[in-house]
């Protein structure tokens, strides 16, 4: 049985994606996209970031969660 995904799975998970695309912009050409749009470590910009990181631990768990579900569908065939 899949995991149905909530409101919060795809908030953290659109937030993960633009987290990772943003350190990606970072990496590849020195340009912080969160700081152009909101400025560079301004409150706005600190608590997108604040949210992505903690989205992060949330899609840790998000992960556990489905594959403990991958899991009890595995056992529930095999037994068959």
């Amino acid at each position: 049985m899949a995991t149905r995904m909530n409101a919060l799975d795809w908030l953290s998970l659109a937030l993960v994606i633009i987290g990772g695309l943003n350190w990606g912009l970072v990496g590849a050409f020195e340009f912080d996209l969160v700081a152009a749009i909101f400025g560079e470590m301004s409150l706005l910009s600190r608590i997108i970031y604040i949210l992505v990181g903690l989205a992060a631990l949330y899609m840790l768990y998000f992960a556990t969660r489905v594959g403990s579900d991958d899991k009890a569908d595995e056992t529930r065939t095999t037994r068959k």
